[in-house]
């Protein structure tokens, strides 16, 4: 399955494989929002798998969120790798 990236104002899920085939239409997608909302929420709950390319943007998006102070929350029961990642990061 392919991604799928729905939205209400700043309320996105996302559904599918978050990969390197997709990753760029992701971003993409999301820089929009960044310019357009002052808070963005993200659930991950269908998701079925991200690769370490998908695990990136995400992080990406964060790191970005804090360099231009807005709000970015990742919801949801998603993908074990993403919880790896942020866990990793919060231990370092």
């Amino acid at each position: 399955m392919d991604l799928r990236i729905t939205n209400c104002n700043n309320f996105f899920k996302l559904k599918g494989i978050l990969n390197k085939d997709n990753v760029d239409v992701f971003r993409s997608e999301f820089q929009e929002a960044f310019e357009k909302f002052d808070s963005l929420t993200i659930s991950i709950e269908g998701l079925e798998s991200v690769d370490r390319f998908g695990v990136n943007a995400l992080a990406d998006l964060h790191t970005q969120s804090l360099k231009v102070n807005k709000q970015f929350s990742i919801v949801g029961l998603g993908c074990k790798e993403l919880y790896d990642h942020f866990k990793s990061c919060e231990a370092a």
